[in-house]
């Protein structure tokens, strides 16, 4: 099982930031190669700011879930393809974070 950091309030990957019941993904920063549960989080408790993954990651997104790899349109679809548990619509105001264009 891939391990999701942060300040979290559950093993699905909520943490204190983000913590309703649709916030169950866990984004890699490309920087350090971890998952967190947000960037806030990651930004709390490491030497660098949250590095965005490049298009050319194959797997940026981890459901908190069921703790299946995502690839980012497989993150898109709002849901999780395996475990069908849907994702915070939200969470799209925080793409340029997470995600390089």
């Amino acid at each position: 099982m891939i391990k999701i950091y942060g300040a979290l309030t559950d093993q699905a990957g909520r943490c204190r930031h983000y913590h309703s019941q649709l916030d169950i993904v866990a984004l890699k920063c490309a920087a350090c190669q971890k998952y967190y549960a947000c960037y806030r989080c990651h930004d709390e408790v490491t030497d660098h700011h949250f590095v965005a993954s490049s298009s050319s990651e194959p797997y940026p997104v981890l459901c908190g879930n069921c703790s299946c790899l995502l690839s980012k349109s497989q993150y898109l679809l709002g849901h999780c393809p395996y475990c069908q548990a849907a994702f915070n619509p939200n969470c799209r105001f925080h793409h340029q974070i997470y995600f390089k264009a």
